[in-house]
């Protein structure tokens, strides 16, 4: 059946809109994220706070929840915030009114919470059924003045309440507690500071506008967290970020021992347990760090094998912190063991410095600035002191309409007799008064309205003494609003009066973070942390690696696979790295400490290196700094490397000897102390010395042509002292080397054919 429009129903295709996709969606995305910049995430400068902690904390206010007050369920003030003022969801808003409440989290609290609010486990609170809540003292300071015309009051999204446009109260909270949040585009990360160093350094500036950053610098002196800590930056790299208001602070945890006897060992937070024995206490954490998470990850560096001189890590706090780290021996050095922790743990973070706040000063509108510390401070001063002017002028006018009444209150008094019979005789009395006595209508109202027990003399008196007092006070505003000095003189004056609440003597107000350069690191390395013992390492001719305990006999004898056999042997210690040349002139690094056992076969060299499949191990030797090394291709090609150069910090390895058309890495030998002549013996067995000098000293290269050949390469090369003479093994049992002194016959330029070595020369064409 064909359906028809109902009479007055409009078609609903007559409201689309043809517009540009583009343009439509820039538009709508543009009112998006300023509404998300200015109502959601970033502060207000003059009060510090985003839309939702101000409308709880004036939920809050509005039913009664002050400091002498009963709490309330947190329920109640979800339910009133999110029906009244801030139609979000409950568990945003409660997590809001949460963290308000953490004294983790916040360096004064602003709610005082009753129940499980969460811990710094970083456990979640209860739900909000279950907790209760009131303001703090410091959620009053920050909301003092909201009665006396200091601010403006919107229509909430409804309009059915109203609800201020700031807190105007003189707690300074922007920098107090800090702020967090990411917007549109843009963030703001503002950490907490003590309130005593705020209003010094704005007392300071107050007093002389031109002011150094330097000088403010002295009396601010940088964050203070709840959680206490220690900014270990420089003092110019903090005052350098509060200059420009960008900027990162690194934090660290402190170690502190309260029960040590020693007053160094408190400071160290070293507790001596007798026998030498000694255990490290941390009391502090950096800010926004979950202390569980912090325990699970030095645990987890234990297992990991990266902090093997920590044997375990116990969780003893209670209402204090108190995580105790058990060495592995006594003779751990207990600052290396620090040192281990702020590199592989959160117990050393980074807090980022985005002083991006909204600023609000007149034709600005809501405008989100990065201002430096003096720049902030301006504003919120001028913010307070239009806020004085405010308060000022709301109360010239509370004392105006007082005044007035005042007046005629004491016409009454004068004429009592005249206003009682016209009160007696008169039907409409009101008119009569006014026309008679030259009253307004609100005096000859208030007239009428007065009871009899206030005719008495005694209030005459009490009448004339409040008339001088509220003349007095008017005329002490009329003077503070026509003088910027006085308004500075004021505002000076509730500042000090303020600090005497957040003075550094105070439970609340002494400075829990210490802002101290550290000093230079100890030099940290794993190497260091590896507990240092003697090993045999083992490679076999297939590239099976092992590592046998203690210095086990080199010609000792080996089980291997069928197959295979030993390729190389040496001593080491678990404390050494080791150096593998591949044939391709790669050179790669192992530490001994990662070596598998010598109870089976090992395992393949190559599941701990990226060696290529056609390629082999050529060379293996411990690392020894400063050592040189003689490289020789078999194309008779090589050069002297310094074996700190040859490190590789990757699987990959690092390329160091160039190879051409098939060439492979053929020698890879120390170069001892005090030798100055290179030996080199090629396939057609000819000998050629000549001066170490020649070689040049390279990171990465073909080298230079240590020897010409016609037919074949290199068999093999070596250093050696031509005073000494020039030696090699003889073949046999018991490792014999026979040494030709007069080696001058065979010493030529480098690049030489050479010609045929000594008489008893290894068939092998090899030194050793």
């Amino acid at each position: 059946m064909a359906t028809t429009d109902l009479p007055g129903e409009s078609d609903p295709f007559e409201a689309i809109v043809d517009a540009p996709f583009d343009a439509a969606l820039s538009e709508r995305y543009l009112v998006y994220a300023l509404s998300t910049i200015t109502a959601r995430s970033l502060p207000d400068l003059r009060d510090g706070l985003k839309p939702v902690h101000r409308r709880l904390l004036w939920a809050m206010r509005q039913l009664k929840l002050d400091p002498a007050s009963a709490f309330k369920k947190s329920a109640r003030v979800v339910g009133d915030v999110i029906g009244k003022y801030h139609p979000h969801g409950d568990a945003s808003v409660y997590d809001a009114m949460v963290r308000l409440a953490q004294d983790f989290a916040l360096r004064y609290p602003l709610i005082e919470g009753q129940g499980n609010f969460g811990n710094v486990d970083g456990d979640n609170a209860a739900a909000y059924r279950y907790t209760e809540a009131r303001l703090t003292k410091t959620a009053l300071d920050l909301m003092a003045g909201l009665d006396e015309g200091t601010v403006d009051f919107l229509p909430t999204y409804n309009g059915e309440e109203v609800e201020p446009e700031i807190f105007p109260g003189l707690f300074p909270n922007l920098l107090a507690n800090g702020a967090s949040g990411i917007a549109v585009g843009m963030a703001t990360s503002i950490p907490s500071h003590n309130v005593a160093e705020i209003i010094d350094a704005t007392l300071e500036l107050i007093d002389n506008p031109h002011v150094t950053h330097e000088r403010l610098m002295e009396l601010f002196r940088g964050p203070d967290f709840p959680t206490g800590g220690q900014v270990i930056d420089s003092p110019a790299v903090i005052c350098e970020a509060y200059r420009t208001g960008r900027g990162a602070l690194r934090l660290r945890g402190r170690f502190r021992a309260p029960e040590a006897k020693d007053p160094a060992d408190v400071e160290a937070g070293i507790e001596r347990l007798g026998g030498g024995q000694w255990q490290l206490v941390i009391s502090e954490i950096p800010y926004q760090v979950p202390k569980s998470k912090l325990i699970e990850q030095i645990a987890q560096a234990i297992a990991d094998k990266k902090l093997p001189i920590l044997e375990d890590v116990r969780d003893e706090s209670d209402s204090a912190i108190r995580i105790v780290l058990v060495p592995r021996s006594r003779n751990v050095d207990p600052e290396l063991l620090k040192e281990s922790l702020f590199r592989l743990t959160d117990l050393e973070t980074r807090f980022s410095l985005n002083m991006n706040v909204l600023d609000a000063r007149p034709g600005l509108g809501r405008t989100p600035m990065v201002m430096g510390l003096k720049e902030l401070l301006e504003h919120w001063t001028r913010a307070q002191i239009d806020i004085l002017q405010r308060r000022a002028r709301h109360r010239l006018g509370q004392i105006a309409a007082r005044l007035e009444l005042v007046r005629g209150y004491i016409i009454a008094f004068l004429n009592l007799d005249r206003v009682i019979a016209i009160i007696r005789s008169e039907d409409e009395p009101k008119p009569v008064l006014m026309a008679e006595f030259d009253l307004t209508d609100r005096q000859a109202e208030a007239i009428l309205n007065m009871r009899l027990r206030s005719l008495r003399k005694l209030e005459e008196m009490e009448l004339r003494r409040e008339q001088e007092a509220l003349v007095a006070e008017q005329a002490e505003l009329e003077e503070l609003l026509a003088s910027p000095a006085r308004q500075r003189s004021r505002l000076k004056r509730d500042l000090r009066s303020l600090r005497k609440d957040y003075a550094e003597d105070t439970p609340l107000g002494r400075r829990r973070t210490l802002i101290a350069e550290a000093a230079p690191n100890v030099a940290f390395s794993m190497e260091a942390m590896i507990e240092k013992a003697p090993l045999t390492v083992i490679l076999s001719h297939k590239g099976w690696i092992r590592a046998a305990s203690g210095h086990v006999p080199l010609d000792q004898e080996f089980k291997f696979k069928e197959g295979d056999g030993l390729a190389f042997i040496l001593h080491a210690q678990t404390t050494d790295k080791l150096l593998l040349a591949a044939s391709d002139g790669r050179f790669f690094t192992l530490g001994c400490d990662k070596l598998p056992g010598a109870r089976g076969f090992g395992e393949p060299v190559r599941s701990m290196i990226d060696l290529e499949s056609e390629a082999s191990i050529a060379a293996v030797m411990a690392y020894r700094p400063g050592t040189r090394l003689l490289l020789a291709s078999s194309q008779g090609k090589g050069f002297v490397a310094e074996m700190d150069e040859l490190l590789a910090e990757t699987r990959k390895g690092r390329q160091v000897v160039n190879l051409k058309d098939g060439a492979q890495l053929r020698v890879v030998r120390a170069i001892a102390p005090g030798h100055d002549h290179v030996a080199v013996v090629g396939d057609n067995r000819k000998l050629v010395v000549f001066n170490l000098e020649e070689l040049p000293v390279m990171s990465r290269g073909q080298g230079v042509q240590l020897q010409r050949y016609r037919d074949g390469g290199l068999s093999d090369a070596t250093t050696f002292t031509l005073a000494e003479g020039l030696s090699w093994t003889m073949g046999g049992s018991g490792e014999r080397t026979r040494t030709e002194t007069e080696i001058r016959l065979w010493k030529v330029a480098r690049g030489a054919a050479g010609r045929m070595p000594p008489q008893g020369f290894p068939k092998s064409n090899r030194f050793t």
